[in-house]
């Protein structure tokens, strides 16, 4: 597990990192990334806004980049795990992300919250996925560097 080789006490909540690239068998490549919006054991979202955000990102991520696979929050409630397919531009990661973190902004209810598209219906934020997003965009020009200096 790659993130478990990383130093969580060395990088710069937030970021946007390249954690690995898996090529298959028919020459198709996953790009996996580490989307960190908290600082590792400093900081977490909480359950509900997180649970939010990432319906709002799950829904919205797609109408801003081709070939995403899956974005998924991590178990430390740090961020989230992007997986996309076939493109390796960083600079069309970072542009997505803006687009659907401001997508969150502009939300006025959480897609699929309810008892029969979601397994814990009861457990959403909407303000919270907003404050998340915020805190996120405020720091955009943070993104790109991982560690401190």
């Amino acid at each position: 597990m790659e993130s478990f080789n990383l130093d969580h006490t060395k990088v710069a909540a937030p970021y946007v990192r390249l954690v690995g690239v898996t090529t298959g068998s028919s020459g198709d490549k996953v790009y996996k990334y580490d989307i960190r919006f908290k600082q590792p054991n400093k900081e977490h979202m909480d359950m509900p806004g997180l649970h939010s955000i990432e319906h709002l990102m799950a829904e919205n991520i797609r109408n801003h980049m081709d070939n995403v696979l899956d974005i998924g929050p991590m178990g430390c409630q740090t961020g989230f795990y992007l997986s996309i397919l076939n493109n390796d531009s960083y600079d069309d990661v970072l542009e997505a992300l803006e687009k659907t973190l401001q997508d969150v902004m502009e939300a006025d209810e959480v897609p699929a919250c309810n008892e029969v598209q979601c397994g814990w219906a009861a457990n959403h934020s909407l303000e919270g996925a907003q404050s998340i997003a915020k805190d996120m965009l405020d720091k955009k020009d943070e993104w790109q560097q991982v560690f401190a200096e």
